[in-house]
């Protein structure tokens, strides 16, 4: 089982940026993009590759604000995808995502767990 202490995703609504008929990453997306890139290059997080998966997120909020807890989800699977922690998103079976205590400057606590080795490389 893989544990990872990340910074807190941005909502989608924060993560996506349109101009015209063209959407693209964000600046708060790119940003959080390269963090979990940081953290998965500094703490040598092996790689998944095409397992079948189960995630167990526990979000911790900035403040009292009132948000969906499910808008956090994708930016945190494309920038752990993008990391190279695993393939793609696609192969997320299970999803359990938990609302956590107030912290400051916020969090995002991650348990990935491989269901079905028989997938990987």
């Amino acid at each position: 089982m893989l544990v990872l202490n990340l910074p807190l995703p941005p909502s989608i609504n924060h993560y996506w940026g349109t101009h015209g008929h063209r959407r693209y990453v964000s600046k708060a997306g790119v940003a959080f993009k390269q963090q979990v890139s940081d953290y998965v290059a500094e703490y040598a997080v092996p790689k998944l590759g095409a397992a079948r998966l189960e995630f167990q997120v526990t979000l911790y909020p900035r403040d009292r604000r009132k948000q969906d807890i499910d808008n956090r989800i994708k930016a945190l699977w494309d920038a752990l995808a993008d990391a190279g922690v695993f393939d793609n998103d696609e192969q997320i079976d299970v999803l359990i995502v938990h609302r956590g205590e107030i912290k400051k400057g916020g969090g995002c606590l991650v348990y990935i767990d491989i269901i079905d080795e028989k997938q990987s490389p």
